[in-house]
């Protein structure tokens, strides 16, 4: 090749665009500027937040159970559901057979289950919970100042382990005029000692005129208990 050759060929490279000669950008500079830029917060806006992505996971998780259980039941998902219905209302009925049971009211448990104390001492109680808005606890020892009232008049036999119930009945044969009343007070007592029923005030005011009025009866000397508090 002649000198004019070469000046002619190095004169076409010195013309060429340099838009045609390739941009090499080393590897590592390239990826860094790459997670530069995509560590841009645009980039994440709608991206879920940790929370979103834990309940995304579980869901998955038991999805992934559910359509094994499914795999695996007679009946595919159909049996599936069949055995979650049934369950379901087993829990259902145990639950309303033990909430019944709990609600019924243990007519067996005593009167008395602390220091004894007077009737007067109890009605003092039972005005100082009334005050307070208290009408179970108010209830509560309003029976018992009843039933400690009539056994200081020994129009009652001194029983440490009578019921609210059996104070009632043996009560009612001594004052038959008021054995209606005693029954619904022993009621009362029992469903808010132990049926967890909350009292009202509308029941304390019928212990109280109750109570009220049994200090003023005239027994029935026939059935009254001739024994005395012992």
């Amino acid at each position: 090749m002649t000198t004019g050759g070469n000046g002619a060929a190095l004169g076409r490279l010195m013309a060429r665009p340099d838009d045609d000669i390739p941009v090499r950008t080393p590897r590592i500079p390239a990826r860094e500027a790459a997670e530069r830029e995509l560590s841009d917060p645009r980039y994440h806006q709608h991206d879920p937040n940790p929370i979103q992505r834990a309940l995304r996971w579980l869901w998955e998780r038991v999805n992934d159970l559910l359509n094994a259980a499914a795999d695996t039941t007679p009946g595919g998902w159909i049996g599936l559901l069949a055995i979650a219905v049934f369950v379901l209302l087993l829990l259902v009925a145990l639950r309303l057979r033990l909430g019944a049971m709990h609600r019924t009211p243990a007519t067996s448990g005593a009167l008395f289950s602390d220091t004894p104390r007077t009737a007067a001492e109890h009605r003092a109680a039972a005005d100082r919970h009334a005050a307070e808005g208290h009408w179970s606890e108010a209830i509560q020892d309003r029976m018992r100042a009843i039933v400690l009232a009539l056994e200081e008049r020994t129009l009652l036999t001194p029983g440490p382990g009578r019921t609210a119930d059996e104070a009632a009945t043996e009560a009612g044969w001594a004052l038959p005029a008021h054995a209606d009343r005693l029954r619904t007070a022993a009621r009362t007592f029992d469903d808010v000692t132990y049926g967890g029923r909350p009292g009202t005030e509308p029941a304390y005011a019928l212990l109280t005129s109750l109570d009220t009025d049994l200090q003023h009866a005239k027994p029935n000397l026939a059935t009254t208990p001739t024994r005395s508090r012992g």
